[in-house]
């Protein structure tokens, strides 16, 4: 079973104008669009064929089982939020917890609105993806926080004071007690002069900056700064990896990891959850005890994605989650051939190309940038021909 499917932007105030409808190849609406949603969430299910009925409709009335996995093009023009998302486990003792305590699921203060947990992973699809990912090791932290102090910050007494604390409690011999006491530190008690002042410091930075690797992160700071100004989650991002990807490149941001997509066109599969704990950049309920609970303050390099070679034509994101594989396929007028092991969507993000089942005699479904299909759980595998690149979600190996 082939279903077109389509959605329409989201209008979130983080989105870019322009990288969606530039892959579309259409003129901009002038107003930001961030996500498009290809899947049967009920936050914003796609809509089928013609737009007459929605993919969650379409799903349960062919008795096909529910896609554990969302599909999304993601366009960011400013900051996300700063999040971090459970395990399983957790996952399930707060959406029970928040049950028994009667918060109704779309309240602003609910953190567990399902029980699962929400792995995920974003490839490139710009020239160039910026996102904060991960606690970076302390000694460039705080290597970083001596350049901020040395470029004015310690001029002024509220930065040189904030900086000092913060350093202090990254010299902690274990690296990740001392990366927690820093993150309760900076949601919990920094103050409003202390978040403007490495605003501040950041500026003079900025000012005398030179080109090494620092320099793009004092650019990536400061414009978060600009964007949510008195932010406590400022001094989170000032302890996080800025990891800028390429075209073709992914991170995986698995349960635990603080992460914050910056700027660019990628596209993101998740596992079907709402379940989010937001550590700062955002005007929403931060819950700094839970967050802290849920947290990996691990720190280490950015959580790449190795790339798997499957056959000439596709490349595999192995991230070894039952919920979702991920795979690019790349094809110039050779037809590529995909097993299926359950329910699948392909989305085309490049060029014009036409997907048939396998050993079906049924219609086929032409794809051009932004349009997917769905494909039933029962197929066995599906046949991609023409020119261009496409991108297939479906259930992970168990």
């Amino acid at each position: 079973m082939l279903l077109p499917i389509s959605n329409v932007p989201r209008a979130y105030s983080w989105g870019s104008p322009t990288l969606i409808p530039a892959l579309e190849g259409r003129e901009p609406t002038g107003e930001p669009e961030a996500e498009i949603w290809y899947g049967a969430h009920p936050g914003s299910p796609s809509r089928v064929g013609d737009g007459a009925q929605t993919l969650d409709v379409a799903l349960a009335e062919a008795g096909e089982p529910p896609l554990p996995f969302l599909l999304k093009l993601l366009a960011a023009g400013s900051s996300l939020s700063i999040q971090a998302h459970p395990t399983k486990a957790e996952a399930e003792a707060g959406f029970a917890r928040e049950e028994a305590a009667g918060i109704p699921r779309d309240a602003d203060d609910r953190l567990y609105r399902d029980d699962n947990h929400k792995p995920e992973i974003i490839v490139a699809l710009s020239d160039e993806f910026r996102a904060l990912v991960g606690l970076r090791p302390v000694a460039g932290t705080r290597r970083l926080i001596a350049r901020l102090a040395g470029a004015g910050g310690a001029a002024n007494a509220a930065a040189g004071g904030a900086l000092a604390r913060l350093d202090e409690l990254l010299s902690d011999t274990d690296e990740e007690r001392g990366l927690r006491a820093a993150l309760a530190w900076a949601l919990s008690e920094a103050s409003p002069a202390d978040v403007a002042a490495l605003a501040d410091a950041l500026a003079a930075a900025q000012a005398s900056a030179t080109d090494d690797a620092d320099a793009d992160t004092i650019d990536v700071l400061l414009a978060a700064a600009s964007d949510f100004p008195g932010d406590r989650g400022l001094y989170v991002a000032l302890l996080m990896n800025l990891v800028v990807l390429r075209r073709g490149q992914a991170l995986f941001a698995p349960a635990g990891v603080l992460h914050a997509y910056q700027s660019g066109l990628g596209v993101e599969l998740m596992a079907a959850s709402d379940n989010v704990l937001r550590g700062g950049l955002t005007p929403k309920h931060v819950d700094v005890p839970e967050l802290l609970r849920v947290l990996d303050a691990t720190p280490g390099p950015a959580p790449l994605v190795e790339l798997v070679q499957t056959g000439d034509q596709g490349v595999l994101y192995d991230v070894g989650v039952p919920d979702f594989a991920l795979t690019r396929v790349e094809i110039e007028g050779r037809t590529a051939s995909a097993d299926l092991r359950g329910p699948a969507i392909i989305l085309a993000t490049r060029g014009a190309l036409r997907v048939t089942e396998r050993g079906q005699d049924a219609p086929a479904v032409d794809l051009v940038p932004g349009a997917a299909v769905y494909v039933g759980g029962g197929a066995r595998g599906v046949d991609i021909a023409g020119r261009g690149e496409a991108f297939l979600a479906q259930p992970g190996r168990v």
